[in-house]
């Protein structure tokens, strides 16, 4: 085992495709791992969400890693120039790219919405845009490897796991139901037919109707039993003489 440890520590950059290939490799892989427990528990960050950020992180992390080098070895010579000069000392190479990453958050805030049913969306979409920003840097710096190493995962986390979370979503116990009714007082037999049915219910959301006419609203945070699937919760819930309309978010 501590062979293999050491090998890991020796990884350090050499201006390798390799060496990025594997790094951004782990950070897909460790995201995921997060990103699936959070997705299993319906968490607004899912699995995609997780990936993302972590191949982002580890982009930028391998930008900084390439500009000391460039700057102890190719970028040597310029940067002794500068330090030479009157009032020349050496700038920071990595500041912009710093800032780059620090304000792409405010655009990626503008993504994530919250519907009516207090369902967020739009985490992904910032997520990708955080990474996109970083990838872009990778770039603007010379490390065009890892921009497309990048690229690629970034690509196939998006289009390619899009199915995977789909699957992970379809068989997760941990489900958010969306229920109009009709009147608060019928709140009290849709959560007797829930906890019937051998469902733990582990939150709700009531909401007061808004607008003449309107329905009542509730979310529930419920866990389902073994082998039930959520068409039939849905359908028991469904039957109620007194329920308008069910969603799962």
């Amino acid at each position: 085992m501590l062979p293999f440890l050491d090998s890991l520590r020796t990884l350090t950059y050499d201006n390798s495709m390799w060496v990025a290939l594997f790094r951004l490799g782990v950070a897909m892989f460790c995201g995921g791992c997060i990103g699936l427990e959070r997705g299993r528990k319906r968490r607004p960050a899912g699995f995609r969400t997780h990936i993302l950020v972590c191949i982002g992180a580890t982009l930028a992390m391998l930008i900084s890693q390439y500009m000391t080098m460039m700057t102890d070895n190719y970028w040597a010579a310029i940067y002794e120039e500068l330090a030479g000069r009157p009032l020349g000392n050496p700038t920071d190479a990595a500041r912009l790219g710093a800032q780059v990453i620090n304000g792409i958050g405010f655009l990626g805030a503008g993504t994530i919405i919250v519907t009516g049913q207090q369902e967020v969306k739009g985490l992904t979409t910032a997520a990708g845009l955080w990474a996109s920003a970083c990838m872009g840097l990778c770039i603007g710096a010379g490390f065009v490897e890892g921009a497309v190493i990048g690229c690629f995962l970034i690509i196939v986390t998006i289009i390619v796991f899009t199915r995977v979370e789909r699957v992970i979503m379809a068989c997760s116990r941990n489900i958010n139901l969306y229920v109009e009714f009709v009147n608060v007082d019928d709140v009290g037999s849709i959560i007797s037919t829930i906890k019937a049915q051998d469902i733990r219910i582990f939150d709700v959301e009531i909401r007061k109707a808004v607008g003449v006419g309107a329905n009542q609203s509730a979310v529930f945070c419920v866990r389902l039993p073994k082998r039930m699937s959520h068409a039939t919760v849905m359908t028991v819930l469904a039957d109620l003489e007194h329920v308008r309309s069910i969603e799962e978010l």
